[in-house]
């Protein structure tokens, strides 16, 4: 069967059109050749979202919106979104719009409720829901660490206005020389600090001896060490053990009254005939130093010893004074 040149530029002809149609639908968004579900979401600010924004279900993209129109006079947008997707979004979902960067604008997210069965169909209406995008949570945070930041900046100004009012030019005058008096330490310390680099330098060698010196020092410190560790030292300790055990026997028995020591120390009638015989003694040697001729009597003429005249205390005393 042949065509005639009529019916072959009729379908070509026919062809372009719906050729046309397609691209022109494509163009804005719309694939008339593929299965979508048409749904609608009022907005009282659609925070800047655009037509041929992408849909998400978490962060798989299953649409676009379609357009963005005013409901009416209340001012409220309607977005009809086109959603290509098997899976089962139910009635109660939530399609919020959310910035899923600072670049990307934004988009609209819908949040599944897996507890509802009752499937949304084309045509059907969402919730509608706005999700905070990071430049707002900066500018929420910002906000009032801005005003704490004024706040601050005023009590400094405040501050400040105080400290001039109290530095007078002559205070201020001594604040300067302060500073230049703390600029000469520095420098000084400098100074200093170079000198003493250069001597640590200039005597790097003797250092280096002293503390050869001081190493071999500690190793023979060491060697005396182990002679001491190597040393009898518990015979020794056994021996002062055994000294101090004899000690405390002695003076366990002086304080008991044992020996002529303790006895001396605990009976009073002891220490009482022990001074007493002393002090018969001193006088007894006082009157021989007085009298002298009483005990040792040399007569060559064969004259009668004196007699016997006992010293008395009184006497003793008169002599001494």
């Amino acid at each position: 069967m042949k065509l005639s040149r009529e019916i072959k530029t009729a379908i070509l002809v026919i062809s372009a059109i719906l050729l046309f149609i397609w691209g022109y639908s494509f163009l804005k968004g719309t694939d008339i050749l593929s299965k979508h579900k048409t749904v609608f979401v009022l907005y009282d600010d659609v925070e800047g979202l655009m037509a041929s924004a992408p849909v998400t279900i978490n962060g798989l993209t299953i649409g676009k919106v379609k357009s963005i129109n005013f409901l009416d006079d209340s001012g409220k947008l309607k977005v009809e979104l086109q959603i290509d997707t098997d899976f089962k979004i139910s009635k109660t979902s939530e399609a919020r719009i959310y910035e899923p960067g600072l670049i990307g604008g934004k988009q609209v997210q819908i949040v599944p409720d897996l507890k509802n069965s009752n499937l949304v169909q084309d045509g059907d209406f969402l919730r509608g829901g706005v999700k905070p995008g990071l430049t707002d949570l900066v500018s929420e945070r910002l906000t009032p660490l801005q005003e704490k930041i004024e706040k601050a900046m005023l009590s400094a100004d405040g501050v400040l206005m105080n400290i001039n009012d109290v530095l007078d030019d002559k205070a201020k005058k001594d604040l300067r020389n302060s500073f230049a008096e703390l600029n000469k330490t520095l420098t000084s310390l400098s100074e200093a600090s170079n000198s003493a680099n250069e001597i640590l330098t200039n005597n790097k060698g003797k250092l280096n001896n002293v503390v050869n010196n001081f190493e071999k020092v500690s190793k023979n410190f060491e060697k005396l060490s182990d002679s001491l560790a190597q040393t009898n030292l518990r015979q020794t300790v056994e021996n002062l053990e055994k000294t101090l055990a004899n000690v405390d026997k002695i003076i366990a028995n002086l304080e008991s009254g044992n020996g002529t020591m303790g006895k001396l120390l605990k009976d009073d009638k002891m220490y009482t005939n022990f001074t007493k015989a002393s002090k018969e003694l001193e006088l007894l040697l006082e009157d021989l130093r007085l009298n002298p001729t009483r005990y040792i009597n040399v007569s060559v003429f064969g004259k009668k010893n004196k007699p016997y005249v006992a010293p008395t205390e009184e006497d003793t005393t008169n002599t001494k004074n």
